[in-house]
């Protein structure tokens, strides 16, 4: 298969993970997956990204099967607690309060499919970050000037919420964001789309 037949879709809503696909130069489309993201007994974080990232990929490729579909998810671990997005400014005020002067895993998959040809390839990055000891008064400044409300432990490193950070450990800064660019391209080499 070469990739002049196989079109590109990103399954999500998110614009944080669209912006960073558009950084590929990549012709590509948006699709909500629309899937249940629910994951039961599943408390390992990259279990979690992998399961997640497989099942929106796959609910879009299964109305596109000869596209090449591409879905992400990410979790934050605090130790062995999972935090998701906050949804409201005092669940994430919350949650900053919880992460000041420790330190999380981001972890975040990707997941590739085509699904005519019943290919399936699934990866993850994991980043380590340390926040600084914050007040509350900073975290209530903090939630009210980038409004994290939708992003995992309720903070935006590509916007404020570098503010927050004493250390970041990994190999890729855009997982964090959302979507591990690094090992996308080289999922998507696998198919034949080269970029450059």
């Amino acid at each position: 298969m070469t990739r002049e037949h196989l079109p590109l879709l990103l399954a999500s809503t998110s614009p944080y993970r669209r912006e960073l696909l558009e950084r590929l130069g990549l012709e590509f489309q948006v699709e909500s997956p629309g899937c249940d993201e629910e994951v039961g007994e599943l408390t390992d974080p990259v279990a979690i990204v992998h399961e997640l990232s497989l099942r929106k990929a796959r609910a879009v490729a299964g109305r596109h099967p000869d596209a090449l579909v591409i879905g992400s998810d990410q979790v934050l671990a605090l130790g062995d607690q999972i935090l998701g997005k906050p949804g409201t400014p005092t669940r994430a005020r919350a949650q900053l309060a919880r992460l000041s002067g420790r330190d999380h895993r981001l972890v975040t998959g990707v997941a590739l499919i085509h699904g005519a040809s019943g290919r399936e390839l699934v990866e993850h990055e994991d980043f380590r970050l340390v926040f600084r000891t914050l007040t509350a008064a900073q975290i209530a400044r903090y939630v009210e000037l980038d409004d994290p409300v939708d992003c995992a432990g309720s903070y935006k490193l590509e916007s404020r919420g570098i503010w927050l950070v004493d250390q970041l450990d990994g190999s890729d800064e855009s997982s964090i964001v959302g979507l591990p660019l690094i090992k996308l391209v080289k999922m998507l080499r696998t198919f034949g789309v080269h970029g450059i």
